[in-house]
């Protein structure tokens, strides 16, 4: 072999360890870099000597999975913070704040009456309960709006998030492509185009779909196109205050809605759809069964024309905002009744109403008075059979999701029981959802994660081989002086 030659395979050898040796150096300060994965220097012989290329090491499988955890895991914690902010607020049938506490408390002021409706005392307290009742179910809807309008801004917010991570994604996709045009290193830039992603799969679920020259086309999990050469507009219309029957706007992408029941392609996971799924899903059945319990008390407590010609039944104790017309049976008719029963002003003492009229009737006038009293002065029998008509089952919208006929008691139970249920399904998934995204963090950490001995040892070796190269070009430099003395 002439020194020549020896001299350009030591020289090709040492550059070639020097670049090794630098790639280990980014491994091991990338270490703690949850999104940095290992680079590979890998040595490719060549007429000229061997050189090093610099790839990562990566697992698409175990990638896709991470991201479809990481969506999953973001759905489920919207909907579980969403859930017990408002279970906080509504209060469980232990709470005495709470809807099914209040309708106890009633009942009960209402049979005391009952046994003794001669005392004025007793009266006063089931109008005062009545009054708490219906307060308490206002408060409920208001807390159910407030928590769909939080709800509805976390939409806002998780939308500009996203348009910002695809305009971050689509500079990071370029640097992507010219580095694998130009056959340079795209590692780093591979890196960064990763943890953009990741970062998108916590808003929205999403799938990616490598092309060629590295590069990458996203799509939501419901198929919309959310990235193609360039990030598709993604659009929302917050809603400035909700009310009962208040719809939501939906999130559109690239001119297609990917959230609401009328949504072709629906999202099924990411922040977005959790927080979705909560404003106008969860929120709304919730309120819906307000409204039903709301409807059944002023339908309990109705009066009836007794002289002719006979007049529609009207609202007696319960009233839908002071109206005396009686909500139609339909769902829709009670839609927002939670949000505007009262008691009628007619019996509130403390709006100079009279306290006789609820043992008697006739908050419509006299022609409302019960004739069912007869000649009970007492009027016990009416002030027991509105005490029945509180424990008459009474049918219910499927839709409610809590069956197909219940008395108001069971009702308002059963109604705080769906929220906690909804509730600990939540937290359930939530805990579930973040175990395997853990796991699938663990699993792909262990493929392309940095392990900071191998590295070490790794680095140990380089250094021996650069030492051994060096040693090389030394020897054949002490050979060409010889030779150079030697013809002169």
């Amino acid at each position: 072999m002439g020194l020549s030659v020896a001299l350009n395979t030591a020289r090709t050898s040492l550059l070639a360890s020097s670049n090794q040796i630098a790639a280990t150096a980014r491994n091991v300060a990338g270490a703690n870099d949850p999104g940095y994965s290992r680079k590979i220097a890998t040595l490719i012989p060549g007429t000229g000597g061997a050189t090093v290329t610099i790839t990562r090491a990566s697992d698409a499988a175990l990638y896709a999975r991470t991201l479809s955890a990481s969506s999953d895991a973001a759905r489920s914690e919207a909907v579980l913070d969403g859930l017990t902010q408002l279970a906080q607020t509504v209060g469980d049938p232990s709470d005495p704040t709470s809807p099914a506490a209040r309708l106890s408390r009633f009942q009960a002021a209402l049979q005391s009456m009952a046994n003794q409706p001669d005392k004025p005392a007793l009266a006063r307290d089931a109008v005062e309960a009545a009054k708490a009742l219906a307060g308490s179910l206002r408060e409920a809807a208001e807390a159910i709006h407030a928590s769909r309008a939080e709800a509805d801004k976390g939409i806002a917010d998780s939308v500009s998030r996203l348009n910002d991570l695809l305009g971050r994604f689509d500079a990071a996709n370029s640097a992507v492509t010219r580095a694998v045009s130009n056959n340079a290193d795209a590692s780093d830039a591979l890196d960064d185009r990763d943890r953009i992603l990741t970062a998108i799969s916590q808003e929205i679920g999403v799938t990616a779909v490598a092309r060629a020259n590295g590069d990458v086309a996203l799509y939501t999990d419901g198929g919309v196109t959310l990235f193609d050469r360039g990030p598709r507009a993604v659009g929302f219309a917050p809603t400035s205050a909700f009310a009962a029957g208040t719809k939501g706007s939906a999130v559109i992408i690239d001119g297609v809605a990917v959230t609401g029941a009328a949504s072709p392609m629906p999202l099924a996971s990411g922040r977005i759809a959790g927080l979705a799924a909560l404003r106008d899903q969860t929120a709304v059945t919730y309120e819906a069964q307000l409204d039903a319990l709301a409807g059944g008390l002023i339908d309990a407590f109705a009066e009836t024309d007794a002289v002719p010609p006979l007049g529609a039944p009207k609202a007696g104790l319960f009233t839908a905002g002071g109206s005396a017309t009686l909500p139609a049976a339909s769902a829709a008719g009670r839609t927002g009744l939670a949000s505007t029963i009262a008691v009628n002003a007619a019996v509130d003492p403390d709006r100079n109403g009279d306290l006789a009229l609820l043992r008697s009737g006739g908050m419509n006038g006299t022609d409302y008075v019960d004739p069912a009293a007869g000649g009970d002065a007492a009027y016990t029998g009416r002030l027991r059979g509105l005490v029945s008509a509180l424990g008459q089952t009474r049918s219910l919208d499927p839709a409610l999701d809590l069956g197909t006929a219940s008395d108001l008691p069971s009702l308002a139970a059963a109604s705080a029981g769906w929220l906690e249920a909804q509730r600990k399904d939540a937290s359930a998934s939530a805990s579930y959802q973040k175990t395997l995204l853990t796991r699938a963090n663990e699993a792909l950490s262990n493929v392309v994660g940095v392990n900071g001995d191998d590295e070490t040892a790794l680095a140990l070796q380089l250094e021996r081989s650069y030492s051994a190269s060096a040693k090389i070009i030394a020897v054949i430099d002490d050979l060409l002086k010889a030779f150079l003395d030697s013809v002169r």
